[in-house]
């Protein structure tokens, strides 16, 4: 089969059959390239998916009716179809248009030995893990010690980002200087902390961690609330006349230095 040179596109049959027609007479015709660059394909580097659909179902099997990542357009540069766009895969290693061979009787015994050797070591690798986890819990006792809250607040603290860190800090009379990390100075007054303030800084973690999607909207702040029977109403009350009493002092001191100016 002739095939011309296409300029960075795809065209023609690639059925394995020697050709099948319809896409191969019309590959003979023109010349294509791709649609954003000029590169000419040499022959046979290119597979044209036909724009029409499969008859039966012996053509929809073939890699011409197919599409694949790799498809994109090419432009005809030549013949009556000049100037029209044609989907096209390039890629001589797709699996779609290219698909390799099946190994034969030797190799295919071979093959199969690997797929059952990478399919035990996979196997096993997840039994392992699935009981290494299972005897961890299994030693954590019923009320976790210092060493265990430990455990678990080191591990989540880098999990955090600094705003979050800094309110974690804040809580705790941690202020940072300029240049020094607040993850750094937390971590260091947690790890002498004993079970309380650990179990505490456990529950702040989980809850500002939990708020980190858009979609939580206050969501584990507000169970969180209702689990430890914390009112939130008063809470709220509580800032809005801090507020207010703050607003309500600025303003009065921004009219004693009028007073004494019209005296």
């Amino acid at each position: 089969m002739h095939r011309p040179d296409l300029l960075s596109g795809q065209g023609g049959c690639s059925c394995g059959k020697g050709g099948c027609g319809k896409t191969q007479a019309r590959a003979n015709q023109h010349g294509l390239r791709a649609a954003a660059g000029s590169t000419t394909l040499p022959r046979n580097k290119y597979t044209e998916i036909r724009s029409d659909k499969p008859t039966n179902k012996e053509e929809a099997t073939r890699p011409e009716f197919k599409t694949c990542q790799y498809t994109t357009e090419a432009i005809v540069s030549e013949g009556i179809d000049k100037g029209e766009l044609r989907k096209v895969c390039t890629n001589l290693d797709c699996p779609v248009h290219h698909p390799k061979k099946r190994p034969q009787q030797g190799d295919d015994a071979k093959w199969k030995a690997e797929q059952e050797k990478q399919r035990r070591e996979t196997a096993m690798a997840n039994t392992i893990g699935i009981r290494t986890l299972a005897a961890i819990t299994t030693a954590v006792p019923v009320r976790l010690m210092k060493r265990d809250l430990a455990f678990i607040v080191e591990a989540l603290l880098p999990l955090m980002d600094e705003p979050r860190l800094a309110m974690i800090a804040r809580n705790r009379g941690i202020r940072s200087k300029e240049g020094e990390s607040v993850g750094r100075l937390l971590a260091g007054v947690l790890s002498k902390a004993d079970e309380s303030e650990l179990g505490r800084a456990l529950v702040e973690i989980v809850i500002l961690l939990s708020t980190r999607s858009q979609s939580d909207n206050g969501q584990a702040l507000r169970t969180a609330a209702q689990t430890y029977k914390v009112d939130t109403d008063a809470i709220a009350l509580k800032v809005k006349q801090e507020f207010a009493a703050k607003a309500k002092a600025k303003k009065e001191t921004k009219a004693v230095p009028r007073a004494k100016k019209a005296a």
